[in-house]
């Protein structure tokens, strides 16, 4: 029979299409991950990966499988958290995905205050964009996601937990950067650097442009990265603009390497996600509490 080590090896190198970067996820070497995906295929005579030249992709019955090994791991893991669930916190796991902006400045020192209030725990943190952390949440990768983006599904419930201002950077000589035109005139003027789609930060500019009356397409998008400091090292470097949090600019702002221009845009929104139908574990409820209530001061 199949076993969830099997399914875990399955899925992380299916997600990642990589098998060495699945096993540094699962904390194996790769020739276990491999032997565990070789014995599924010799157990049921089928082929789940295509190895073409050094890289591997899903066959058709790979891709059919995906979704039925991803929920037979959640309800997996949904057992555990039932069964481990300790209700004094002295020991238990906590999953958690974040958002990159929510995961580089506003989560970590929640967490901290969480593990010195309750060191028997376990947390974990992946970061993803904001598409990534409510895709983990849907299919029981992880129990609890922070964003900054919009969400609007019907199985997850939202919690607003904090707030984050936006801000448009610039090179200090970009010829922009002493002027103060409006939002839609700066949006047409300039050239942008910006995260991808599905990035909270992405969907939030877009989402101020558009109640400016501009259409996000009429944009001139020179570059898309994956990440804060990419975008924000390629306008350091370049004639270009970008939208991202005050807290990852302000490095640079205080360094002089980055502009702040004098337009406004709205501030947004952190939020939590859980999936309404599964089990609320003792360390969740424990997170969200901490994650409501503002640090002592001098904690962080």
């Amino acid at each position: 029979m199949m076993t969830l080590d099997q399914l875990s090896a399955f899925v992380a190198v299916a997600e990642r299409e990589h098998v060495t970067e699945a096993a540094h996820a699962l904390r194996l070497t790769p020739s276990a991950v491999s032997a565990a995906i070789r014995t599924l295929e010799r157990t049921y005579g089928i082929e789940l990966f295509h190895r073409v030249g050094r890289g591997i992709e899903l066959t058709e019955t790979g891709r059919v499988f995906l979704d039925e090994a991803r929920a037979v791991l959640a309800r997996a893991r949904a057992a555990e958290i039932a069964l481990s669930d300790i209700g004094d916190l002295s020991r238990g796991r906590l999953e958690v995905w974040a958002s990159q902006t929510v995961a580089a400045y506003w989560l970590p020192p929640v967490l901290m205050r969480l593990h010195r209030r309750h060191p028997g725990l376990e947390l974990h943190m992946q970061v993803g964009n904001t598409q990534a952390v409510v895709d983990a949440v849907l299919h029981g990768r992880a129990e609890i996601g922070f964003v900054e983006g919009a969400v609007d599904h019907g199985a997850l419930h939202l919690r607003d937990v904090a707030r984050d201002q936006m801000i448009v950077v610039s090179a200090p000589d970009h010829p922009l950067a002493e002027d103060r035109p409006a939002l839609p005139v700066l949006a047409r003027e300039a050239s942008w650097v910006l995260r991808e789609e599905g990035s909270g930060t992405r969907s939030e500019f877009e989402a101020a442009l558009a109640a400016e009356g501009m259409d996000p397409r009429e944009l001139d998008i020179v570059l898309t990265l994956p990440s804060n400091e990419a975008v924000l090292s390629a306008v350091r470097a370049g004639p270009a603009l970008t939208a991202v949090s005050a807290a990852a600019a302000a490095p640079f702002l205080r360094a002089g390497t980055l502009a702040k221009l004098d337009v406004a845009l709205p501030a947004r929104t952190f939020r939590s996600l859980r999936h309404k139908e599964r089990h609320e574990s003792h360390a969740a409820r424990a997170l969200m509490e901490m994650a409501l209530t503002p640090p002592a001061a001098g904690t962080g």
